[in-house]
């Protein structure tokens, strides 16, 4: 509960920023070499897609909850490999 206060006062914005630099600690704080600004519309979306799976019931559900044609909807679950993600994570959680 107390990290979810914490997470919760964070902006969108920030909570990026923070993972970017602890990503980049390994490093020495540099990520030289990794296209993150041209990358960041394929992260959000991916992101974007994954929580509308997690959020909603069904496919058709998270579908319209994006806005999204199911057709248009299941290329971009194809394109992300999105399924093969909550399986792994399944996996992970049956062990």
């Amino acid at each position: 509960d107390h990290f979810e206060v914490m997470l919760n006062s964070l902006t969108l914005e920030e909570i990026i920023g923070l993972k970017l630099e602890l990503a980049s600690r390994p490093f020495g704080g540099k990520s030289y070499g990794i296209p993150i600004w041209n990358s960041m519309k394929e992260i959000v979306q991916d992101a974007v897609l994954k929580y509308s799976l997690s959020a909603c019931r069904t496919k058709k559900e998270a579908a319209r909850f994006l806005g999204l044609r199911h057709q248009n909807f299941n290329a971009l679950i194809k394109k992300y490999k999105t399924e093969s993600f909550f399986e792994k994570n399944e996996k992970k959680l049956d062990n």
